[in-house]
């Protein structure tokens, strides 16, 4: 188990901070499913929580009034009403009648209001309440009130972006993210799982920084061992978690799912236009917002192109965990021992670490710039892509950083297990590639030419003069 709150510094810092204010405050917490919001709030606010109640998942609104009862009975005993409310006005009435009763209104207290997607039914009036709640009682009052989401999206439009009674009253916004790499490695070790860089790096590049993926690797095992049992194993936490995912945050997931599964197979990522031809789905405003929605709680990403509008940007799977079961779990018919042993001699097995390595660096742009020693610079990070014709040579460049001070870092990005030598060959392909490039953008920057893997790589007289930065994978598990 986790022993104590890992990292989420600049997220506590707020929860703390809103205990000191003389006014009462609306906090949303928002962020996708199981990457330990609620352990953040617990953590934080432990034993001043006086109420709390979580959503239950697809039930009537009858089931989730018949909750909010038992959870007030077990809040404040026999002071609570036995009569069950018949609508969320009569439950916050109840609330503040239990609250008045029995909390010292001179110490600020938190009602938390966890899953409020699945609280806030369709048709339930529970907005309508909590509306009611805070502009009736709440305000007026000592009170810090916790409203959590994992439909990320959901939570931003309908509560953040409300347009009814709860318009513009969020004090206080988090959007809680996977842990990063310096996190994972630091939640491994409060876990007493000691493993060098390339160890994480493979455990973050199959199941991402997901608090509740991590808690299931095991001390004294190598990053193909945990994977082997968490993914691949029948009672494997992840074997089958893609299933749960996106119903769990999504309505009709299946427009979601099919916008993952396209975006799963191109690595080079899609425009707008190419989702819509792989997937069939039409152009419009329900695109828009499913787009929107896999954006917000952190599954895709969209990266502009260099030299492109942004109509033109690239949409790519980001989500690590749903990249790696669409393309090794998804497909095993039966799990059987040293199934992902035997995956990671496959060619597959290569083509994936290059397109998950690539995402990783992406997700840790602030840690490279930090290595450069431009983090004071203003700088754009996008990708550039060409496609080749029989008359001219294409170009694909995964990572560029373009700067203010007129120069841009085009990046090689390498998964090796081993320090990176470059070969006659490869040089002279890269410095194609530079030629291609420059002459394709019309750029008059200055290029330097960028190589990150996972432990540098070796110079010699291929590279003298050609690869300008050298950095290894430690910069990307630097903290910021």
């Amino acid at each position: 188990m986790q022993k104590e709150l890992i990292g989420r510094e600049k997220e506590k810092e707020i929860l703390l901070k809103v205990l000191e204010t003389p006014e009462a405050e609306l906090v949303a917490v928002v962020g996708r499913r199981r990457v330990g919001k609620t352990f953040l709030v617990r953590s934080v606010y432990d034993s001043l929580i006086r109420f709390e109640i979580t959503g239950l998942q697809n039930v009537t609104a009858k089931k989730q009034l018949n909750n909010f009862s038992i959870h007030l009975r077990n809040a404040f005993g026999a002071i609570a009403p036995k009569e069950k409310p018949i609508d969320w006005l009569e439950a916050f009435q109840q609330l503040i009648e239990c609250w008045e009763k029995t909390v010292n209104p001179s110490t600020k207290s938190v009602i938390f209001l966890d899953e409020l997607p699945w609280l806030a039914g369709r048709k339930s009036g529970f907005l309508d309440g909590l509306s009611y709640f805070w502009n009736s009682w709440a305000v007026k009052n000592n009170v810090i009130i916790i409203i959590c989401g994992s439909a990320a999206s959901w939570m931003i439009q309908q509560v953040v972006y409300n347009k009814g009674g709860l318009h513009n009253r969020i004090t206080r916004r988090i959007h809680l993210m996977p842990f990063n790499l310096y996190e994972t490695d630091l939640f491994l070790k409060n876990k007493n799982i000691f493993l060098d860089k390339y160890q994480i790096v493979q455990l973050y590049m199959a199941m991402g920084g997901i608090p509740h993926y991590l808690k299931e690797v095991e001390a004294g095992k190598s990053a193909i061992q945990n994977i082997e049992q968490i993914c691949f194993s029948s009672t494997g936490l992840l074997n089958d978690e893609f299933m749960k995912l996106y119903p769990a945050l999504f309505e009709n997931a299946t427009h979601h799912i099919s916008i993952i599964n396209a975006l799963g197979h191109k690595w080079k990522g899609l425009t707008r236009q190419e989702i819509i031809k792989e997937t069939y789905l039409s152009d419009g405003g329900n695109l828009s917002r499913y787009l929107d929605e896999l954006l917000y709680s952190g599954f895709i990403s969209a990266y502009n192109a260099f030299g492109k509008k942004q109509k033109d940007a690239l949409y790519r799977l980001t989500d690590e965990y749903s990249l790696f079961y669409l393309h090794f779990i998804q497909h095993q018919n039966q799990f059987t021992k040293d199934s992902w042993q035997n995956l990671s001699q496959t060619f597959m097995f290569k083509s994936w670490t290059g397109y998950a390595f690539e995402n990783l660096c992406l997700k840790h742009i602030d840690q490279i710039k930090k290595a450069l020693g431009i983090s004071g610079i203003y700088s754009e990070t996008s990708s550039y892509y060409h496609k080749g014709t029989s008359e001219q040579q294409g170009v694909q460049i995964d990572l560029l950083i373009d700067r203010k001070d007129n120069v841009i870092n085009l990046f090689e990005l390498k998964f090796y297990a081993e320090p990176f030598i470059l070969t006659k060959k490869y040089a002279d392909i890269l410095r194609e590639k530079v030629g291609t490039f420059k002459q394709l953008t019309g750029t008059r920057k200055q290029i330097f030419l960028s190589l990150l893997s996972i432990y540098g790589s070796k110079p010699n007289e291929n590279s003298i003069g050609l690869i300008n930065n050298s950095l290894e994978v430690d910069v990307l598990f630097e903290n910021q």
